[in-house]
């Protein structure tokens, strides 16, 4: 397994104790997970979502990123009632199919997907300034306008991916004017993103990233977020919280993020469990 830290790790983490009350996973990628080809022993489908089960995790956003994960998820979410999908092109996928000339097919290829009443969501759509240079950002922004459209037309919930581009994704989203609910997926920006979220009533998923040591801005983020507006997610089966960073991560790892989260805030477990899985649902919606 290939882990967000560069590692490899072929070894599950064992599992922690069941949350108190239910909480979805909102992030996973359920495909690599079970990718044994590409990631080393996996971890199947039913599998995870029967760890996940296990300890409190009934429910799981499976996300898409390129037309095959989004296939994918549509997929399995008609073959298990706990999985609902988010569709889109990530945001490092779009330059790729733009310079190919590709682009306009595979988007009317997700807007189709879209419409599938297992599709909750539109994304994970956004700008990463990390990975795709200055060359690329024209044509990441024109896939974030066309993707923000896709959802307000089909009154989706939008959900973001933002590295190092904060300041750029407000500002699309504002130009564009927002759908109803977006989630920003693993949130990593500070108070000022957190202050921005908080004023357009934008939920804020934070992820196993929180609880790694040197992102002590998150956890201010964190702690200055409204209660109403906080999510959990694993980016599954990246970004495993400590003590197993460096391993793969899985949804039923959600109580031990949940768990550093509560503390950050603090926050008896169950009340913010409780709090974040009715988020959930005003974010996604029930199923």
């Amino acid at each position: 397994m290939i882990c967000d830290d560069g590692s490899v790790s072929d070894s599950w983490p064992e599992p922690p104790p069941p949350l108190p009350v239910p909480v979805p996973d909102s992030h996973c990628h359920l495909d690599i997970s079970y990718n044994v080809d590409r990631f080393g022993p996996g971890l199947a489908v039913g599998d995870a979502l029967r760890r996940a089960a296990s300890v409190g995790v009934t429910r799981v956003v499976q996300v898409g990123y390129d037309l095959d994960s989004s296939r994918f998820g549509v997929t399995v979410a008609h073959e298990h009632p706990q999985v609902v999908a988010a569709v889109a092109l990530h945001p490092n996928e779009a330059p790729k199919l733009a310079a190919t000339g590709d682009f306009d097919e595979a988007f009317a290829e997700i807007s189709a997907l879209a419409t599938d009443p297992r599709v909750y969501a539109v994304g994970e759509t956004g700008l990463d300034h990390f990975r795709t240079g200055p060359e690329g950002r024209q044509a990441q922004e024109e896939s974030f306008r066309r993707h923000i459209g896709l959802a307000k037309q089909l009154d989706k919930t939008l959900v973001i991916h933002d590295r190092d581009a904060h300041d750029d994704v407000t500002r699309v989203l504002l130009e564009e004017g927002p759908p109803p609910r977006v989630v920003f997926h693993c949130f990593s920006g500070g108070i000022e993103l957190a202050a921005a979220c908080t004023r357009q009533g934008w939920f804020m998923s934070f992820a196993g990233t929180v609880t790694f040591k040197a992102n002590g801005h998150l956890r201010e983020a964190l702690a200055a977020a409204p209660a109403d507006l906080l999510l959990v997610e694993t980016d599954a089966p990246f970004l495993a919280p400590l003590p197993h960073r460096g391993r793969p991560n899985a949804s039923y790892l959600i109580p031990v993020t949940l768990h550093a989260m509560a503390e950050v805030r603090g926050t008896p477990m169950e009340e913010l469990a409780t709090q974040v899985a009715a988020n959930t649902e005003r974010a996604f919606g029930s199923w």
